[in-house]
């Protein structure tokens, strides 16, 4: 019997440690000394069955660690004790939760060093922009349908806010003859909302203009740039494409890097991956900001920072990097 009085000694230290308030003592009162279901309360009702030798060692020693279980609850539902009668002060202190990049920041970082790399600079401009810098400059006609209200968030006195960084390219041509070489990263702004868009994202795109620049000129850079971001064995492939302000223009594939253009559920089966557009500048843009396409020529490219982390991490919604779950961001590494 004395054994049984020993378990339950051991059981409520072990509860008596969780025990954080005067409800949980309550509950540890009820638990022990309950009048019905206490553990204690239960081994007084041995008492009968035992000899009268028994019976007196098993009674003292009973009523000793009723005492002990009430002094304790007391001391609990009195009030909270000193700090170095529930905590060992000697053990070192948890490590403090140091935050990091977010992924999209760190994934703009890594594309701007490897433009740094090969001479670019980088340009910056207003975020809420004018109708002739965001669409009649770069060669949008009016009845476009990206001029629509279901494309681009409109505001007073003719103002929007800028669905992609294309205008700060308008406007570093207007100041600066060329050579030109810059990269524009930054937020843009498009009612959308899916899987694969946000209303607010990120864009990078990239200017050079200079004599004699050609179509080998840009794909030997997005080839170049390709191979550093997704590793020497990516594969690049130019599709013929539209964009009102390059002619001609090109959609940009890369060998998926998840089944080595095998064919996998990332890539469709498909073994390739479209990452950005890109073409020669449109003549009617160089004449627009007063540069002489006949003498100059240039090329453009811009794609999406916010894709280019989808494609790294193998997701497939955009919307899971804004929505701040730091569960999901530490399992990319944007958060530890």
């Amino acid at each position: 019997m004395s054994g049984q009085l020993d378990e339950i000694r051991l059981q409520f230290q072990a509860d008596l440690e969780r025990c954080a308030s005067a409800g949980d003592a309550e509950e540890l009162r009820v638990k022990y000394l309950g009048r019905k279901r206490g553990l204690l309360t239960a081994a007084f009702r041995e008492l009968g069955k035992l000899s009268p030798r028994e019976r007196a060692a098993f009674g003292k020693e009973a009523n000793r660690l009723k005492g002990e279980i009430t002094a304790a609850l007391d001391g609990l539902q009195a009030g909270p004790q000193p700090a170095a009668d529930r905590v060992d002060i000697t053990l070192p202190a948890p490590a403090p939760r140091v935050g990091r990049r977010h992924p999209v920041s760190e994934m703009r970082r890594r594309i701007e060093a490897i433009f740094i790399e090969l001479g670019y600079r980088i340009e910056d401009g207003p975020q809420i922009e004018t109708d002739y810098y965001n669409f009649q400059a770069l060669n949008f006609p009016p009845d476009h349908p990206a001029r629509d209200t279901q494309d681009t968030f409109f505001l007073e006195h003719e103002l929007l806010l800028r669905t992609h960084t294309s205008p700060v390219q308008v406007r570093v041509m207007e100041r600066q003859r060329p050579p030109i070489k810059i990269i524009i990263p930054g937020r843009v702004y498009r009612p959308d909302y899916d899987i694969t868009h946000t209303p607010v994202f990120f864009q990078v795109e990239g200017l050079v203009v200079d004599r004699g620049i050609t179509f080998g000129d840009l794909k030997g850079t997005l080839d170049y740039f390709c191979r550093r971001m997704f590793g020497a064995q990516t594969r690049t492939r130019f599709r013929p494409s539209f964009f009102p302000f390059t002619e001609p223009s090109a959609e940009v594939d890369i060998s998926c890097p998840y089944c080595g253009g095998e064919g996998c559920r990332i890539c469709k089966n498909s073994g390739w991956i479209e990452i950005l557009g890109s073409g020669m500048v449109d003549p009617a843009v160089l004449t627009n900001v007063g540069i002489d396409p006949h003498e100059h020529s240039g090329f453009a490219f811009g794609m999406g920072i916010d894709r280019q982390v989808l494609l790294l991490h193998g997701l497939d919604d955009q919307r899971l990097l804004f929505e701040n779950d730091l569960q999901m961001l530490e399992q990319i590494g944007g958060w530890r």
